[in-house]
């Protein structure tokens, strides 16, 4: 089982259905080839990252420090990515503003981060697990990654935070902005 890391407050956003889209620049330990959409389904890992209050556009409630070992970690949201795409022209990834929390200033940042500009973007489809799974964070949890290896578990029943027909418009909004 693969484990997205992701900030809580985006992860709360995603299991609303206020956002669609994920969005990395990567993190340091990505490696030489940097960061891919390698996963096609992952489960949402939350980080309590100190500053995400800061850097998105919604109320956030600041939930401490970053875990500490044998803290219990709670999974609850499956993600699908129906496509991903590196986007490298910076007017389309400012259309895609509603579609996500993170503030301008941030996503500017990371999109102009490296030599080149560029963003790579995945439209997920999330949903909630039927029982919320609690993981007891390990050290190994840590780091700058985006991708973390999970023990097996057993998922259950999945069910969409945005209905079928909600979220094919969404996809088709998405998709006329994007160029998919």
């Amino acid at each position: 089982m693969i484990g997205y890391k992701e900030w809580e407050v985006v992860g709360e956003a995603l299991g609303t259905g206020r956002q669609a889209l994920l969005l990395r620049k990567g993190g340091i330990h990505e490696g030489r080839a940097g960061f891919s959409f390698k996963h096609e389904k992952f489960v949402l890992f939350p980080t309590r990252f100190h500053a995400q209050g800061d850097q998105v556009r919604v109320p956030c409630e600041p939930s401490g420090g970053e875990w500490e070992v044998g803290e219990v970690v709670p999974l609850q949201y499956s993600c699908e990515a129906v496509w991903a795409r590196t986007l490298t022209d910076w007017e389309v990834v400012k259309r895609l503003e509603e579609f996500h929390i993170w503030s301008e200033e941030l996503v500017r940042e990371r999109f102009a981060w490296g030599e080149e500009g560029s963003i790579h973007c995945a439209l997920v489809r999330v949903s909630r697990l039927a029982r919320p799974w609690e993981l007891p964070y390990e050290k190994r949890y840590g780091g700058c990654r985006t991708w973390v290896e999970l023990p097996d578990q057993e998922v259950g029943s999945l069910t969409p935070v945005i209905g079928e027909e909600e979220f094919a418009g969404l996809k088709r909004r998405v998709e006329e902005l994007v160029g998919v």
